[in-house]
């Protein structure tokens, strides 16, 4: 049997030698290149993770934001509304009295009314589009993991604000 071998061209020593060599190659790889490339790949697999879970987080605060805001143009119509009825009493009975004092009254305090909307909705929606600007900023920042320069976050904040008034 030991003829057939060394046929074939096996030579016990060199079959050691070569199966050793192998060994330490094979441990030298594992120890030094295969084992920090696997604690890279995972590192970087908890980075994506992470930023995922940081948008899902900034996508419930967008919504929660616009709910908020939603709510507070309702709160505003439904005290417009309030208003243009209190005035359309008021106009009532003073009409008995003066009808067109009662008619200028009330159409001036509909002005108001309509204007103190106007003005307060106008301020929800700078405020809504400095949030929103600021939570573009901040997730783009996270996504990217660089801190984002001055003109970058302005840059960021002009684009979203245009987004958002088409």
């Amino acid at each position: 049997m030991g003829e057939t071998i060394e046929a074939l061209g096996i030579y016990w020593p060199k079959l050691i030698a070569q199966t050793v060599n192998f060994s330490i190659i094979l441990f030298v790889l594992w120890r030094w290149a295969y084992q920090p490339i696997l604690a890279l790949l995972e590192q970087r697999r908890q980075q994506i993770a992470d930023s995922v879970a940081n948008a899902e987080k900034i996508k419930e605060e967008l919504a929660k934001t616009e709910a908020a805001r939603q709510a507070i143009l309702n709160q505003a119509n439904i005290r417009a509304n309030q208003l243009i009825v209190e005035a359309r009493t008021a106009a009532i009975r003073i009409q008995e009295v003066e009808t067109q004092k009662a008619i200028a009254a009330a159409e001036q305090i509909v002005a108001k009314a309509r204007e103190a909307t106007t003005l307060d909705q106008a301020r929800m929606l700078t405020e809504l589009k400095r949030e929103i600007g600021r939570l573009v900023v901040q997730t783009t920042a996270a996504v990217a993991g660089k801190v984002l320069t001055a003109d970058d976050q302005r840059r960021l904040i002009e684009e979203t604000n245009r987004e958002l008034a088409a």
